[in-house]
């Protein structure tokens, strides 16, 4: 109960919650940092969203949060850690509601829409095959 109120508290107020404390309705972990988390807990930085449970956190669904590292795939609305882009689309990811792959930035790599294009790299050539259909750009050291 007491990991439940402080989960609560953390989420309401934008902290982090300490300990852990399980998920109402499904037995889902909800970590201090990471993990299995229910909707509004912050995303820690440098962390992304993998997976969602439909019925997690008491049929309000959970999230897996997770490290980013090169060549992961990550659930639509997931934040994109800087210095990565988004290369590929997956629309029956993450239980259905969409997923996008994060790759590590460097010259020659396709992105999808709404990827960011980091500091000294620029968009050039265009593909409307790429990333699933959704069209991709080559990006290119400026």
């Amino acid at each position: 109960m007491v990991g439940a109120v402080a989960l609560l508290a953390a989420v309401f107020t934008g902290t982090t919650a300490t300990g852990t404390a399980t998920a109402a309705g499904n037995g889902a972990r909800i970590a201090a940092v990471g993990g299995w988390t229910c909707p509004g807990a912050a995303v820690p930085p440098g962390y992304v969203i993998t997976m969602f449970n439909r019925s997690g956190c008491n049929g309000a669904g959970s999230w897996l949060q997770q490290p980013v590292r090169d060549g992961i795939w990550t659930c639509s609305g997931s934040p994109i850690v800087s210095g990565y882009v988004i290369t590929d689309y997956d629309r029956n990811g993450c239980s259905g509601i969409g997923a996008w792959f994060h790759r590590l930035v460097r010259n020659g790599i396709w992105t999808c829409p709404y990827s960011p294009i980091p500091a000294g790299y620029r968009s050039t050539t265009y593909d409307a095959r790429g990333c699933s259909g959704l069209g991709a750009w080559l990006t290119i050291r400026a």
